[in-house]
């Protein structure tokens, strides 16, 4: 699969495209709409599901430099109240931030980011290590692994510093359950 398939596919879901629009209609700083929305929304694609099948959140990062909480809470109030009408959960999450609570939260050690892909290069797979934005009247994509895992239906450990074997085995045996095409790469 390359990009440009796989672009095609993300935006099957009017969801995806919605909040690509708003975070782009807002300016948010570095914002991507990443992750599992647009993994999921192929992988629906690519099996005949419909294409919000199994999502359970849509995942947003931005990046500003003020790590206060309520500017991230002024964010996700703002973008809240103008996507509430898609009906889904929407997680925005302030990149500049993420070192401040994921230490307690998830017990592992999460040194601070630059950027947004940062937070993208960290996710606990490499399938879902993705990112699309507004560019233009097109679109960038960040994909640091390329598309292969996600149009072959592949969930991959991505080891790193904050990685868990426990929390992949937990995520992919959910996906296994709502794609049972999938195949799941054991986690070292």
């Amino acid at each position: 699969m390359n990009r440009d398939e796989f672009l095609a596919l993300a935006l099957r879901n009017p969801v995806n495209v919605a909040i690509i629009d708003e975070l782009h209609r807002l300016a948010l700083p570095d914002a991507w709409l990443v992750s599992g929305c647009l993994v999921q929304t192929v992988w629906n694609a690519l099996t005949g599901r419909a294409v919000d099948h199994g999502i359970a959140d849509y995942d947003v990062f931005y990046f500003d430099p003020d790590i206060s909480w309520e500017a991230e809470d002024a964010v996700i109030r703002k973008l809240d109240a103008r996507l509430t009408h898609l009906g889904a959960k929407i997680e925005i999450r302030n990149q500049a931030r993420v070192h401040l609570w994921y230490p307690d939260k998830h017990g592992l050690p999460y040194p601070p980011l630059r950027r947004s892909t940062d937070g993208i290069d960290r996710f606990l797979t490499q399938n879902t290590q993705v990112g699309v934005r507004r560019a233009g009247d097109g679109y960038e994509v960040y994909a640091p692994h390329g598309f292969d895992d996600v149009g072959g239906l592949i969930a991959r450990p991505n080891p790193g510093p904050n990685f868990s074997a426990a929390n992949y085995a937990v995520k992919t045996a959910r996906w296994k359950t709502l794609w049972p095409d999938l195949t799941v790469i054991a986690a070292d």
